[in-house]
């Protein structure tokens, strides 16, 4: 590695981009949405628009031109997009540096060896000098602050976008884990699908998102927030305004949340005994956007019995763990590249 080369750490989730520079903690947070331009004929279609600007345009598109995400549940689904969307953030990271960088990319626990591959070889064609995958419960937990390499049994549930990732790591490996792909996305999908039946009201999945952001929580809380929400008629096919409640939306995730909390059940019931013990001492930590639910840690001890804590800015965990990591790269490539 030349003294030179600078170190990026990229968190690349199916609804955001995080980009890590050691020393300079997080320069970039955008969507991970290109806008891309439908060509006439033969014609490659052309990128139109990166991050912010291409998230502006989902939903409030014309017909030639579509809003979309390349990562889907946490993987690469347009492999052409993806790298352009890359090079974009490594360029805008790096600003006018010359030199090629060394790039860690965070990848979800239920990643193939071809799907890892995809991932190096998109980080390689869009200028990286050296490229890394590693699986984002180990970087979560690293960003958690949580000591990896004790022979001790640590739980962490990485909920994101795309997919919710549990693991219980020790000596700096994942013992037991599961990626499931039901996480943020699915929320808010579900909500657009409970406004839609309840209230007749047709709204987009930014509403939603926003719905889910104001008012949203696992669990029925007694004092309810409310919100107003505007949508279009099915009937009428007129513009309205519903009033939308937190039990309500509690209602309507239900069932999506009982399949997160399953994957963490599913990974508890993996885990050897000796870890299991670990675990009911230390609790599980939740990072990643979607944790940020009301009521989320409260919903998972309900679950499991096992109490579940919020770890310290969840949603930049994953990030900052690319960061620790490429800082202290010597120690951690044995547990990162050994056990990927």
């Amino acid at each position: 590695m030349s003294f030179f080369s600078p170190k990026l750490g990229i968190d690349l989730g199916t609804t955001n981009v995080l980009v890590f520079v050691p020393g300079k903690e997080v320069v970039i947070n955008e969507p991970s949405v290109v806008a891309v331009g439908r060509a006439n004929g033969k014609q490659r279609n052309k990128i139109l628009a990166i991050g912010i600007e291409a998230k502006k345009m989902i939903g409030r598109t014309p017909d030639d031109i579509i809003a979309y995400r390349p990562m889907k549940d946490g993987v690469i689904a347009d492999y052409r997009v993806t790298e352009a969307m890359l090079r974009y953030f490594m360029k805008k990271a790096l600003g006018h540096n010359p030199f090629k960088p060394t790039v860690l990319v965070s990848v979800p626990a239920g990643v193939t060896s071809t799907e890892k591959r995809a991932v190096i070889e998109a980080a390689m064609k869009a200028g990286a000098k050296n490229a890394y995958v590693v699986k984002e419960p180990i970087l979560a937990a690293i960003g958690a602050g949580i000591p990896i390499h004790e022979p001790m049994g640590r739980m962490i549930a990485d909920i994101g976008g795309g997919t919710i990732d549990v693991a219980v790591i020790s000596l700096g490996g994942i013992v037991a884990s599961t990626s499931v792909k039901c996480a943020g996305d699915r929320l808010d999908r579900a909500i657009v699908d409970h406004v839609k039946k309840q209230h007749n009201l047709s709204i987009g999945d930014k509403t939603a998102e926003e719905v889910k952001i104001t008012v949203g929580a696992a669990v029925p809380m007694n004092e309810e927030l409310s919100m107003a929400v505007k949508g279009r008629d099915l009937m009428s096919g007129l513009p309205r305004t519903v009033d939308i409640t937190t039990n309500g939306i509690v209602q309507a995730v239900s069932r999506e949340l009982r399949e997160m909390t399953q994957a963490i059940r599913k990974v508890l019931q993996e885990t050897p005994p000796e870890l299991a013990a670990d675990i009911i001492d230390n609790g599980i930590i939740l990072t990643g956007g979607s944790s940020q639910l009301r009521q989320m840690p409260e919903l998972v001890y309900r679950r499991t019995g096992v109490v579940a804590k919020l770890a310290a800015d969840p949603y930049y965990c994953v990030a900052r763990g690319t960061g620790i990591a490429l800082k202290h790269l010597n120690t951690y490539q044995k547990s990162i590249l050994a056990k990927q």
